[in-house]
């Protein structure tokens, strides 16, 4: 397993998180006198620097236009989507789930938009009956289910059809979803009739198309050729007469992390721009890691220490189940002491490890984070997305609490939910008969 070396903290450019003192400090709090009020493992986010990368997004893309919505299955806390909400960005969902929490959280349900592969009718019901932007259809059946929900409904639905473009993102395999053999969306040689079909029913209001090629994407040359056949894709439905008033280009920027400087968003924005920007549809973004990703920390205790092939085994409170991307994507999330690091060039190499009862629970081989003891803590960096939202109780363990600071002061936004808690949801159910076997036909 590659080795990683801690993140080199820039205070000029994440004021979110750096040292004072030799102490890692997010914002304006010390993240151990946090941890004396809150058992690790927790994850701890900045409020600022959410602020902030929406602040860079919306400022490359509003001159064009472009409105965001946060994929809200990056990180699905209702104080962060509140934050987000109040900023001004809509909502990107996925189940009822989450949009019963855009809801919570104060998002007008006219900047929520429903995409996902396997939309219950349920789902899409309450979808309608709540006024959402758009649902994103995905198949040629889905369609026909969501214009019998709206018919039953008697009410008109507002959909748009992603389409799959066959573009590779170059990023992991589990997270690349505009494959030919993804999942995800509709071939685009098949969206032409499919679109003029749809538009003909009267129960169905299709307003465009929508598209996502993957997730933490680094290189934007798989953006451009997306972008760039949405585009003439538009074109030519406009030819056979066909209005197409909305694009939908989804989400997948990449984040800086470790060494990896990550996308430019000025060049992001230009590539929109060249792309589809002159279009003339309104435009939508659903970025997710890019907005909450940096702003996160897992932070963990060492327990014990023990030799290793190489240098030591660092077992660490927190697991797979609290942080699953290291064992679902080979993710490697830098590590940041909470004791800056002194003659870190010589420091041992540890693998950290967590308590689970599964060899894939592993975080990596790390070096220069000093000299480790039992009872230290450690923060799991660039954990803002895909962390909490993904956590378990698997080994039956604590769901993991999270807590947000906003300039020199914090607050618990989930508290941690105990084995007591979790058992009262089981064995609550009581015996039933089954049904009655059926009547032979006489005769």
């Amino acid at each position: 397993m590659a080795m990683t070396t801690p993140r080199k903290i820039q205070p000029d450019q994440q004021a979110w998180f750096h040292y004072r003192a030799g102490e890692l400090h997010v914002e304006g709090l010390c993240l151990t006198d946090i941890a004396r009020e809150v058992p690790t493992p927790f994850y701890c986010y900045s409020a600022e620097a959410m602020r902030w990368a929406y602040s860079i997004l919306s400022d490359a893309l509003s001159p064009i236009g472009v409105s965001i919505c946060f994929a809200v299955k990056a990180n699905s806390n209702i104080a962060v989507l509140r934050l987000l909400s109040e900023l001004g960005c809509g909502m990107d969902i996925v189940s009822g789930g989450e949009l019963e929490r855009a809801l919570a959280a104060g998002a007008p349900s006219s900047r929520i938009i429903f995409s996902g592969v396997g939309k219950t009718r349920a789902e899409i019901a309450h979808a309608l009956e709540t006024g959402i932007h758009q649902i994103n259809v995905e198949s040629a059946a889905e369609i026909e289910v969501i214009a019998e929900v709206a018919r039953s409904l008697g009410r008109r639905a507002t959909i748009a059809l992603r389409v799959n473009p066959d573009v590779d993102a170059k990023t992991h395999a589990k997270i690349t979803t505009a494959t030919k053999d993804s999942k995800f969306g509709i071939a685009i040689d098949d969206i032409p009739e499919l679109y003029a079909k749809a538009a003909a029913r009267p129960e169905l209001d299709v307003q465009g198309l929508a598209v996502h090629i993957g997730s933490q994407v680094q290189d934007l040359s798989p953006f451009r050729h997306a972008f760039a056949s949405m585009a003439g894709l538009v074109t030519a439905l406009r030819a056979k007469g066909l209005e197409v008033p909305r694009l939908d280009l989804g989400g997948g920027i990449g984040i800086a992390f470790g060494d990896n400087p990550g996308p430019d968003i000025a060049e992001y924005a230009s590539i929109v721009a060249e792309t589809v920007g002159d279009l003339g549809c309104q435009l939508t973004v659903e970025p997710g890691r890019w907005l909450v990703g940096r702003a996160g920390l897992l932070v963990t205790e060492l327990l014990y220490l023990k030799d290793g092939q190489d240098g030591y085994v660092a077992i660490v409170d927190a697991g797979m189940n609290d942080l699953m991307r290291p064992a679902l994507y080979d993710a490697k999330h830098p590590v940041l002491p909470f004791h800056q690091a002194k003659g870190a060039a010589a420091s041992p190499r540890y693998r950290i490890v967590g308590p689970i009862c599964e060899s894939s629970d592993d975080f990596g081989a790390y070096e220069g984070l000093g000299e480790l003891k039992a009872g230290d803590l450690l923060a799991f960096d660039c954990a803002g997305a895909y962390g909490a939202s993904m956590a378990s109780t698997y080994n039956s363990r604590d769901l993991v609490a999270e807590v947000l600071v906003d300039g020199d002061h914090f607050r618990t936004i989930r508290r941690r939910q105990n084995i007591r808690e979790v058992l009262e949801l089981e064995d609550t159910g009581n015996w039933q008969n089954g049904p009655a076997p059926a009547k032979k036909a006489a005769g």
